[in-house]
């Protein structure tokens, strides 16, 4: 196997091809009017394509904005505008959906859709070519030479984020100091394990911050980076096997669909190559790291931050046997306080919002918005929503703030719960969250997705969970769904399933 390798799932391109388009890429971007501080627009599949274009836009000084394609074309047109983006870098088949409400100021560079993608999602060829009058992402590279120009201060990915409410929010961050640059080097290699030499999977998609982050210093530090078009738990271990991959990053959920596959096609492929795996975007229920980590070996690492704070915790693998359930300690030079809802600073030890501030990260703000900033800021500490607290020096989260159910006065985490019900045998994932109580405000209902062919029950469920939470805690609507609706990454869209039962109810959602 040829090193110096980026692969989609097995076709694999040489590495210095993607790094020559991307400073081509630059020259054509720059000729376009793209400068520091501009915006483009990525709305990619994990594809060769989205370094080359990310690549491009950081040698100018200029933001990449990966778009999480499952948006509706209002969402998307939304982002566009908000961040005043000069182009669009688009898969062809993803840019048929929207291309009705582009503005016609919006240059627009086309991507042809690649076989591996139009068969992992079932497009048809049409849908994946070049129509008649667009930009052809390869012709169009083909007619510059290599960006020459003076390096620029690189800015970092504006990632997007989604809210419980609202719009979502930019992340505009400032360019990095020479010394904050050095230390962001030094952190991805801390918490991911890429120093020269790995072999490298990334199997969420790019528009999300964490993969995104691994895979912008995979690419240029890794033997071999493998990116994974759209997760399936077998393929995921077969890839593994066939291109011997040492790091990944994964999800929780990932885990959780991997070890419910039989044992038998667990045991046809060798993951005995993985030394590094960390895992990010949500906790991971301690039982479930356990169960991997006696399939695989003590190599499970986690990861606790925010888009807007960065990486502020890593939980080692001794850390899974040692502290079950935390998210680590604080990364180096990394502060974190707790809060109350009234702004009190609560003790250590005591539950309360999490604030946090890393140094390794440049100062951002929420773009065209800096006031959003100024509400999740104390002390000059920033907060994600996230309630925890901490003991013996490591981190561990009760729920998110916003999905903290209030029932009868009782504050619930639901975190807590789903964490007990994806144990259940014949759960294939789940999710928790509070709907309208007329009498208690609040009361819990679980979305639950079987795995296929089990005997299943919503009686079955409860009596699980009576043994392993309190009885309050027991969700009182128990629904079944064929599937959740999720990102690739497996991450569920909960507010998809909570906002039905609030409509015209006057709650949150």
């Amino acid at each position: 196997m040829t090193d110096r390798m980026i692969y989609l799932d097995d076709r694999g391109v040489d590495r210095e091809i993607v790094l020559a388009n991307g400073r081509k890429a630059a020259t054509g971007l720059a000729s376009l009017g793209v400068g520091e501080g501009d915006c483009v627009a990525l709305l990619l599949r994990n594809d060769f394509v989205f370094f080359e274009a990310q690549r491009a836009a950081a040698a100018l000084g200029a933001y990449s904005i990966p778009i999480n394609w499952h948006g509706a074309p209002e969402e998307i047109l939304y982002v566009l505008k908000d961040a005043r983006s000069k182009t669009l870098v688009a898969h062809a088949d993803l840019l048929a959906a929207v291309r009705h409400v582009l503005p016609e100021d919006l240059v627009v560079l086309v991507a042809e859709t690649p076989t591996e993608i139009a068969r992992a999602y079932k497009l048809t060829q049409g849908q994946c070519g070049i129509s008649l009058g667009d930009i052809a992402w390869d012709q169009w590279l083909s007619g510059f030479e290599p960006w020459a120009g003076a390096p620029k201060p690189a800015r970092a990915t504006m990632i997007y984020t989604s809210g419980t409410t609202g719009n979502p929010k930019g992340v505009q961050r400032a360019p990095a100091t020479p010394e904050q640059a050095a230390a962001y080097v030094q952190m991805i290699a801390r918490v991911y394990g890429l120093t020269p030499g790995v072999r490298a999977l990334v199997a969420g998609p790019l528009y999300h911050a964490s993969p995104n982050a691994y895979g912008r210093q995979a690419l240029p530090t890794a033997d071999v980076l493998v990116m994974q078009l759209k997760f399936d738990a077998e393929a995921a271990l077969a890839l593994i096997e066939r291109h011997r991959i040492t790091n990944a990053v994964m999800a929780p959920t990932m885990f959780i669909r991997m070890l419910k596959l039989p044992r038998e096609v667990r045991g046809r492929y060798d993951v005995s190559s993985l030394n590094w795996v960390t895992h990010t975007g949500a906790p991971c229920p301690a039982e479930v790291k356990r169960q991997l980590m006696e399939w695989w070996g003590p190599v499970i690492y986690e990861t606790y931050g925010g888009t807007e704070v960065g990486t502020a915790t890593l939980a080692t693998p001794q850390d899974a046997m040692s502290h079950p359930g935390s998210v680590g300690a604080p990364t180096p030079g990394t502060k974190i306080a707790f809060y109350a809802e009234d702004g009190r600073l609560l003790p250590l030890g005591e539950a309360g919002e999490i604030y946090m501030r890393v140094p390794a990260y440049a100062d951002f703000t929420y773009l065209n918005d800096p006031g959003k900033r100024e509400r999740v800021e104390r002390d000059g500490l920033i907060s994600v929503g996230d309630v925890g607290y901490l003991e013996d020096g490591h981190l561990y989260l009760c729920d998110r703030r916003s999905d903290m159910v209030i029932s009868a006065g009782t504050n619930i985490y639901p975190a807590e719960i789903e964490n007990a019900l994806v144990q259940c045998p014949g759960v294939q994932d789940c999710a928790v969250f509070g709907i309208p109580h007329e009498e208690f405000g609040e009361s819990l209902a679980a979305a639950v997705e079987p795995v296929p062919g089990a005997d299943i029950s919503a009686e079955k469920i409860r009596e699980f969970l009576g043994l392993h939470i309190a009885k309050f805690k027991i969700p009182k609507r128990i629904d079944f769904h064929d599937t959740l609706p999720r990102h690739d990454s497996g991450k569920i869209f909960k507010r998809k399933l909570r906002e039905p039962f609030w409509q015209g109810a006057g709650g949150t959602i």
